[in-house]
């Protein structure tokens, strides 16, 4: 099933429809004579960059004025925020595109399927201004989080790789954000060398002055390159809002971990107060 809609305005409506696999097939109806109609995706750059990475979808029509693109599981969008318009031609006028349908039921057991390296992952979703948008992320490998348990005064995380497995030497670290301070534990690794769970006592990252962050990696050998620790793969974009976890005060302290912008695990502490 691809995903339309009727309007036929001066912003028609792209809706979507997204594969287990990554392949996302759009579609809309556009006004008859529309000539050479395409699909612009645009990586967002920088605030004050320039743009300049952007991959053009051929619209093709499937009668009764429906137009269809498909971006195909094997082209590499690099991670950020691609931007959707409709153009006519490779470098023809802009037009930004509101929300159709968005069918990602696909995606939301994404964290059930075990990936290969690289790790991909493209979730369309609406921006605030209320415009269509694709979040992408592309890491040689990953390190999905699950569960995040507070209790007796520690925080244990249960999470699984993807794209690399355990070896020996395998380390998690706690990096404190803008400094070279660790903070170094032994995971627990299942027999699958895939699943692992680790714990860290809140008063461990409680303790030092003002505000800090801690950035949580693994490291699945003593060799191997460090893997951030994150949630990406279901249907959600942006969790920061939406999984919020507790906040534990630790003597003059709060401590609580929480989802960044880029839906990366991290521990915030902040004074108490």
């Amino acid at each position: 099933m691809t995903a339309t809609t009727t309007d036929q305005g001066p912003q028609p409506r792209l809706g979507c429809t997204t594969e287990a696999d990554g392949r996302i097939t759009f579609g809309l109806r556009l006004a008859p004579g529309t000539r050479d109609p395409r699909l612009l995706l645009r990586l967002r750059p920088r605030k004050g960059q320039p743009e300049r990475v952007r991959h053009s979808l051929a619209l093709e029509a499937a009668g009764d004025g429906h137009h269809t693109a498909v971006l195909p599981t094997g082209t590499a969008l690099a991670e950020g925020r691609w931007d959707v318009y409709l153009t006519d031609g490779p470098d023809g006028e802009r037009r930004r595109l509101r929300p159709g349908l968005r069918d990602l039921r696909a995606l939301v057991d994404g964290h059930t399927r075990d990936r290969s390296a690289p790790v991909a992952v493209r979730i369309p979703y609406v921006t605030k201004d209320g415009f269509l948008a694709i979040r992408t992320w592309l890491r040689d490998a990953h390190a999905e989080a699950g569960s995040l348990t507070v209790a007796d005064g520690a925080l244990r995380v249960a999470a699984r790789l993807h794209g690399a497995e355990f070896g020996a030497g395998a380390a998690v670290r706690l990096r404190l954000r803008g400094t070279g301070t660790e903070r170094s534990l032994a995971p627990r690794v299942a027999d699958d060398r895939r699943d692992f769970t680790f714990t860290v006592g809140l008063a461990e990252l409680g303790a030092g002055p003002g505000k800090r962050v801690w950035e949580v990696y693994v490291w699945p050998a003593a060799t191997a390159p460090p893997v951030r620790v994150a949630r990406l793969l279901d249907d959600i974009a942006d969790r920061a809002d939406i999984h919020v976890q507790p906040a534990v005060p630790v003597g003059g302290t709060v401590v609580r971990p929480y989802y960044t912008a880029g839906n990366d695990l991290a521990v915030a502490v902040t004074p108490a107060g």
